[in-house]
């Protein structure tokens, strides 16, 4: 599957488009900027979203489920939200078709123009807090921990399967609370969450920090983020979370009574992952030969392939092959056996390397006389001849150690590409070379918007707990009192 495959030296979002599609990942669809996700992409997507609700079930949030469509004059309400969408919004302004009278098709029934248009929704907090203000009454009703799992339209212009659609698949969680405090720890904690997520089942390290005033989400008085450093060098925001003070409680009045009687806004998060993590995870550890899968997210996590002639041979080699695959099983681990006699085993070892799976297991004839198995691991390409007694556990311990190497990799090859610039020239050098730059900005948006200008390079974020250290600004020369992270992004 890796022949006339480029290369990610030879153009790396060329790599990155073949791969989606040559894994059977995604494809285009016939609507402008829309994905069709393949089975075996969704089954990726599954596990994220698993683990992920898993991990909000911990920490109390409870799932629900809100409309499609927003009446528009719910985003009139909050002023800089509406400000931060209005460009990609999807509007909804009839509701019926008719047969056209020429007979060349159906056509918009002009008599059925709705009264007030809908938009698709490109995010929820409107149709959300609308809905809270009749649910919440009290500070008993607080904290409200909400989250949904959605699709959502913005209609981007230039679109890349998974990175950037006209439509994507999300979760986006909304809570109300009682008071500042607690809203805040809220974001930090889901903040938190994306970040175990990703370290520990992605195999991505992320920088924590908090977005400047020009990148935070349209209506937050602070947002949160993760940003991890994909393979060329690029930086790619993997997730966010809003504190959105009071804001919205205020544009869609809801209070609550609190313990002495008084009546008060509600403070308000959000917070969400989109199938962009998809995108993250293919360019974190992917290569040249194809899709490399950290073992806590891969559908399939061991393939079996038997090597055989003729169908007495794979009866007997199947047999010992099923009772391994039931081993393994016992372990929680997902197991494909792979006798389809359609096609040769060297073509099923290049697919399963291609489609990322992380560890393959061969049986023939000779491993059913000497009680051995051939075993492959696809982060290293290394081969092992391995006894098949006690393999189960053998193979548990092989997939947590491939999974440690993946993000030890991609941890080295962060800090192999993270340096510190403290002048224009070297941050400009840099720059050309890709990866994070640590560098010091004045604090203005005038300063961000015109390094943005310059140089296509973004104030990623401001590290949290960053360290507090006098130096002046890499453009102006201004003072400045920290360092903070610049990268060029998706």
């Amino acid at each position: 599957m890796a022949k006339d495959f480029t290369t990610r030296s030879e153009d790396y979002s060329q790599w990155y488009n073949e791969l989606v599609v040559k894994a059977d990942l995604a494809d285009h669809s016939a609507v402008r900027g829309c994905m069709v996700i393949k089975p075996y992409g969704y089954a990726i997507w599954e596990k994220i979203q698993a683990q992920l609700d898993k991990m909000f079930k911990e920490t109390g949030h409870v799932n629900a489920y809100f409309p499609l469509l927003i009446p528009k004059s719910y985003l009139s309400k909050e002023a800089d939200h509406v400000e931060g969408f209005a460009k990609e919004c999807a509007v909804v302004t009839h509701y019926r078709l008719k047969n056209a009278e020429d007979g060349s098709g159906v056509v918009v029934d002009p008599e059925a123009k709705l009264e007030e248009e809908l938009i698709i929704r490109p995010t929820s907090e409107t149709i959300i807090w609308n809905t809270y203000r009749g649910w919440i009454q009290s500070y008993r009703d607080l904290p409200l921990l909400i989250n949904q799992w959605a699709n959502v339209v913005r209609w981007e212009m230039r679109t890349r399967l998974f990175l950037r659609t006209a439509e994507f698949l999300w979760q986006e969680g909304h809570t109300a609370h009682a008071s500042q405090e607690e809203a805040i720890e809220e974001s930090e904690r889901m903040l938190d969450v994306y970040t175990t997520f990703a370290e520990n089942f992605m195999a991505m390290p992320v920088i924590k920090g908090v977005k400047t005033k020009n990148e935070r989400f349209a209506g937050a008085l602070e947002t949160y983020c993760i940003e991890a450093l994909m393979q060329d060098g690029k930086a790619l925001q993997a997730g966010t979370s809003h504190f959105l003070g009071q804001n919205f409680a205020k544009a869609f009045d809801v209070k609550f009574a609190t313990k002495e009687g008084k009546q008060e806004y509600v403070w308000a998060t959000s917070w969400g992952v989109s199938t962009r993590l998809m995108g993250a995870l293919i360019m974190t550890h992917s290569d040249d030969e194809g899709l490399v899968l950290p073992p806590n997210l891969a559908p399939i996590q061991v393939v079996i392939v038997p090597i055989y002639k003729g169908e007495e041979q794979l009866a007997e080699i199947s047999v010992q092959a099923l009772k391994i695959k039931a081993a393994i099983e016992a372990k929680g681990i997902s197991v494909k056996y792979d006798d389809r006699d359609t096609q040769k085993p060297g073509f099923k070892f290049a697919e399963y390397e291609f489609k990322g799976v992380p560890v393959r297991i061969a049986i023939g004839p000779r491993d059913l006389e000497n009680g051995t198995v051939e075993v492959a691991r696809r982060d290293t390409k290394e081969k092992e001849t391995l006894q098949q007694q006690d393999i189960a556990t053998k193979i548990e311990h092989l997939l947590k150690n491939i999974q440690v190497n993946l993000y030890q990799k991609a941890v080295d090859f962060r800090a192999e590409n993270t340096n510190k610039a403290d002048s224009w020239e070297e941050f400009e050098k840099l720059l050309d070379k890709g990866g994070f730059i640590s560098a010091h900005w004045d604090g203005t948006s005038e300063t961000e918007d015109k390094i943005k200008e310059l140089t296509k390079a973004t104030i990623r974020c401001i590290p949290l707990n960053n360290k507090q250290e006098q130096g002046k600004c890499i453009l102006t020369g201004n003072p400045s009192t920290q360092r903070v992270i610049f990268a060029r992004a998706y």
